[in-house]
């Protein structure tokens, strides 16, 4: 790992749920478990959790431990018309003051005192966000001007290290060792 080290931005909400559903309800802190994820959280676990990846293949390692978001994605969303808040789109952690979705695979991020994550790819957006706001897919999944698909629903990261998370803990950043891998879908 690089030895970039810097307080990137900070924790705005936490968030979990202990069943299947597509939100998650803001908690005033939760315990991130080494290699498992959200202590009670329904996506916690070694292997997949995510229902559709567990019906292809359950034993497969689950690299989906802990979903980001970043607020600047509320903001720019509600410049059309969504309101979207912390949990709404069924994020863990979300942030402000990181640009997530610019940071290279492999990367750390130090949440609160102790907690470490590790960045493993790109949270694919789903049919359910339109569910929840019908139009809102499009503004969450889109083209660059290359014709690129941009994927805007957050990052996906495994636990490397436990600990307590909560809103107001500042995230500092841990760059892998060069040369850097852009996100991919994970």
């Amino acid at each position: 790992m690089s030895t970039d080290r810097g307080v990137g931005g900070t924790v705005t909400a936490v968030s979990s749920n202990g069943v299947y559903s597509f939100t998650k309800p803001n908690r005033d802190g939760i315990t991130l478990l080494a290699g498992l994820g959200v202590e009670g959280d329904v996506h916690a676990g070694v292997t997949v959790k995510h229902r559709s990846r567990v019906a292809k293949d359950p034993t497969v390692p689950n690299l989906r431990q802990v979903h980001l978001i970043h607020a600047e994605l509320f903001d720019e969303v509600a410049g059309s018309g969504f309101q979207v808040t912390p949990g709404d789109l069924g994020e863990n952690i979300t942030t402000r003051g990181i640009d997530l979705l610019a940071l290279p695979t492999g990367t750390r991020l130090r949440l609160g005192a102790e907690a470490v994550v590790e960045v493993t790819g790109l949270r694919n957006p789903c049919a359910q966000i339109d569910k929840f706001r019908h139009g809102l897919l499009k503004k969450v999944l889109g083209r660059d001007e290359n014709g690129q698909i941009v994927r805007k629903a957050g990052i996906m990261s495994i636990v490397l290290t436990g600990g307590v998370v909560r809103p107001g803990d500042p995230v500092a950043i841990e760059l892998p060792a060069g040369p850097h891998c852009p996100l991919e879908m994970v």
